[in-house]
């Protein structure tokens, strides 16, 4: 399928002020992600969708291409969703969607959540995404987003809550079940242009506003959203939120890519 890489990098971040500009290892973030989606070769065109002007001209002063969008989107993937629906990309048959505070993402998780969409095990998938072994320290943390699947491969549910939750435990054989099924969502989607355009037609639901997981609205829908379960190397890593997340980013950089920070 032609191939669409969209990162949605909006602004106005709360917990991070002007998040997308920050600067990782001396560029601004939004532009370590397109370096990174870029450099895997896994889409025909990579584009940063903003709603801001400093931020796609950040984006074109360091070669990337940058989009300007609305601003009142309630999340990235209805921001995306503007971007292929422009006449230019009209011409793509997968969209994919590359949060754009996740500088780390690795090409298994991208081309697992590309890899999920079609037909699979009798269910066809027309959304796909990925997940990470974790370990169960992870359940105490809300900032990290949680997600079980169901055996033929489809999410079950999305949550910032401890998800699966051990009850009871009597001995290491249920220490062990848990640690099997802890897994971290990673901040990646790919659509067909049909699902994508559907999905950003349905209202935004309770649970979507509930727990802050733009994924539910098409979950609590009905639809089959694919997990790519990939494996972990070294230490997990997540989005980039608050400034210790930043910090930590800056000092791991050039263990990561070997560049110079």
């Amino acid at each position: 399928m032609k191939t669409l890489a969209v990162i949605p990098a909006r602004l106005g971040a709360t917990r991070l002020p002007r998040k997308p500009l920050r600067l990782l290892a001396g560029r601004p973030l939004v532009v370590r992600v397109w370096e990174r989606v870029s450099a895997m070769n896994v889409a025909d065109r990579c584009v940063i969708a903003t709603d801001s002007e400093e931020v796609a001209a950040a984006a074109r002063a360091n070669g990337a291409e940058a989009v300007l969008t609305a601003s009142d989107h309630p999340s990235g993937t209805d921001r995306v969703a503007e971007v292929a629906g422009v006449r230019e990309y009209k011409g793509f048959d997968a969209v994919l969607n590359v949060q754009g505070d996740e500088p780390f993402i690795s090409p298994d998780a991208v081309r697992g959540a590309l890899g999920m969409l079609g037909d699979r095990g009798g269910v066809r998938f027309q959304i796909g995404t990925a997940a990470v072994q974790a370990t169960a320290a992870i359940l105490r943390e809300p900032s990290v987003v949680k997600v079980v699947t169901a055996d033929d491969g489809r999410a079950l549910y999305f949550s910032r809550a401890p998800i699966p939750f051990l009850r009871e435990p009597r001995d290491a054989a249920d220490d062990q079940l848990l640690r099997q099924r802890v897994w971290q969502h990673i901040g990646v989607y790919c659509y067909t242009r049909d699902a994508l355009t559907k999905w950003v037609a349905l209202p935004p639901h309770p649970l979507e506003r509930i727990e802050r997981l733009e994924q539910l609205r098409p979950l609590a829908a009905g639809w089959a959203i694919g997990v790519a379960l990939v494996a972990g190397s070294g230490p997990l890593r997540r989005g980039i939120d608050t400034e210790g997340d930043l910090a930590r980013a800056n000092t791991e950089w050039t263990i990561f890519t070997g560049e110079p920070a």
